[in-house]
């Protein structure tokens, strides 16, 4: 199970920034027929990502499974019970900013049945609320 993450960042540590606003991009489809939209913006890690492609993965056997969401950005923690002050903490796993309107992950070669059912397959992995996309209609 290879995790995602970054194999070297130009920082370290990053601020955590705010989660609000609408996707600029990456809120159309592009390689695939059917996708999986975000209503709502969160951090998604990378654990919660491979989850969810492993769930479409187990349920297309044939067909391709394009991931757009890829977690760049560091989360550190500090660990339990230390006293306030001594810098920032270490880095404990890594995180997708995604807003509402991002694709996060597009099929193509695969009956629409199929799609929607691996969509609803790996939206149970997630942490928001989203919603199926197809290139024909909606």
């Amino acid at each position: 199970m290879s995790l995602l993450m970054p194999k070297r960042v130009k920082y370290r540590k990053t601020q955590r920034g705010r989660r609000k606003g609408s996707a600029q991009r990456g809120s159309t489809l592009s390689y695939g027929e059917y996708g999986l939209q975000a209503l709502e913006n969160a951090w998604v890690t990378n654990i919660q990502i491979e989850a969810a492609r492993v769930a479409i993965a187990r349920n297309v056997k044939l067909g391709k499974v394009f991931i757009r969401a890829y977690p760049d950005k560091p989360i550190t923690k500090k660990p339990a019970e230390t006293r306030m002050g001594k810098g920032k903490g270490m880095v404990e796993s890594w995180v997708c900013v995604v807003k509402r309107g991002k694709i996060l992950f597009e099929v193509e070669g695969l009956p629409e049945t199929l799609a929607r059912e691996s969509m609803r397959l790996a939206a149970s992995k997630l942490p928001i609320r989203t919603r199926f996309i197809s290139r024909k209609g909606n």
